[in-house]
């Protein structure tokens, strides 16, 4: 699905020199490679504060206590994503309250949340899912009624971009009150192992989680508040200085490989292609994801895996299903997009080291299961 070789071949001599800069100064936890690339990446995301920790978990988990939601507390999320949002939500004691998404963005339902607020909710968390920015503007207005937290889970697509009605255009990860991310290697922006950080503009927050990450310390053996071990170590921020650099092109060549598949798929009557501008920057393709209706979704990933052709399906059992968040508020038909899509989603392989030969391999490989 992703060919890490191939780019690190590009990049080694920047990545090997800044490894080697950390090795010479044996500075590996907290040292100047984790500073600056703190400071890069709140220059490149315009947010006044960004937090390095050690994965993307870690960064949803650490954001929730920052704020300081109380056992009970409901958090809004989406039904159709990756367990780790809500899995956070219930180790804090938190009660998760999963909604449906839409069926053209996959991304949260607007119209979903609104049904879901009680006045226990405290925050939403929206999930820029794939790649695809969510409605911020429309969150952050439902927030501001309710007076919710809103948590931005960027861990598909930082570098994306929300554009607002009036036209303005703002980084994910840089709206909601605070956000997270991963680095995770096969992330738009990954590093060689564990990674990950939380993004807020609001200081005294940022004061809070710079103490979490570090067993609550801001004085060295002074624990002024609950914290944990958490930190981006000096070697994976020297790979992400490398590549931090290039992530807009790493993010251009995905959207380029994305037009190539529509355009290769287009109007066939079994396919539905993710809808995007190529000259936009609302989605940055972290999982290209196709929707095969009509037809046998698991029987077209058999046929590309006896191909050769790489696939995947991202979510196959919503999180409402699994045996962990199993809970009796949740009803069937309180998720149709949710249960529809899990039926028919299909990701194919989607990086920055694609060529117009694999893509051809792989889209003439789908069109041939329907011929």
């Amino acid at each position: 699905m992703v060919d890490l070789k191939s780019q690190y071949d590009r990049i080694k001599d920047t990545v090997n020199a800044s490894i080697q800069e950390v090795l010479d100064t044996t500075t590996y936890i907290n040292g100047p490679q984790v500073q600056h690339f703190q400071k890069a990446l709140e220059d490149y995301l315009d947010v006044k504060h960004v937090i390095p920790c050690a994965n993307g978990t870690d960064a949803l988990q650490i954001a929730m206590m920052g704020l300081g939601l109380k056992p009970g507390d409901e958090v809004i999320t989406a039904d159709f994503t990756f367990a780790a949002t809500v899995e956070v939500i219930a180790l804090l004691q938190l009660t998760p309250v999963l909604v449906d998404v839409e069926m053209d963005t996959m991304n949260i339902s607007i119209e979903a949340i609104k049904k879901a607020i009680t006045p226990n909710t405290k925050a939403i968390v929206p999930v820029h899912l794939f790649g695809r920015a969510a409605n911020m503007e429309a969150i952050m207005q439902l927030a501001l009624e309710h007076d919710l937290y809103v948590i931005e889970d960027n861990a598909q697509a930082i570098g994306a971009n929300f554009t607002y009605s009036d036209g303005t255009k703002k980084k994910v990860g840089a709206i909601g009150h605070v956000a997270s991310t991963s680095f995770f290697p096969s992330k738009n922006l990954g590093c060689y192992g564990d990674g990950g950080a939380i993004f807020t503009n609001d200081d005294a927050l940022a004061h809070t989680l710079r103490g979490i990450v570090n067993h609550g310390m801001y004085v060295r053996y002074h624990h002024d508040v609950v914290g944990v071990n958490s930190r981006l170590d000096s070697v994976q921020a020297a790979v992400l200085n490398a590549k931090l650099p290039l992530l807009n092109d790493y993010n251009t060549a995905r959207k380029a490989a994305a037009a190539k598949y529509n355009a290769a798929f287009a109007n066939h009557k079994n396919i539905v292609t993710p809808a995007f501008d190529l000259e936009g920057d609302d989605h940055v393709f972290h999982q290209y994801t196709l929707r095969i209706v009509g037809a046998d979704r698991n029987a077209l990933m058999e046929h590309l895996q006896r191909k050769g052709v790489p696939c995947a399906i991202y979510y196959p059992i919503p999180l409402h299903s699994q045996k962990a968040y199993l809970d009796a508020r949740y009803r069937e038909e309180d998720f149709p997009v949710t249960n529809q899509l899990v039926n028919e989603v299909l990701s194919l392989a989607m990086h920055t080291e694609l060529d117009d030969e694999q893509i051809q391999y792989i889209t003439n490989s789908v069109l041939e299961f329907f011929n």
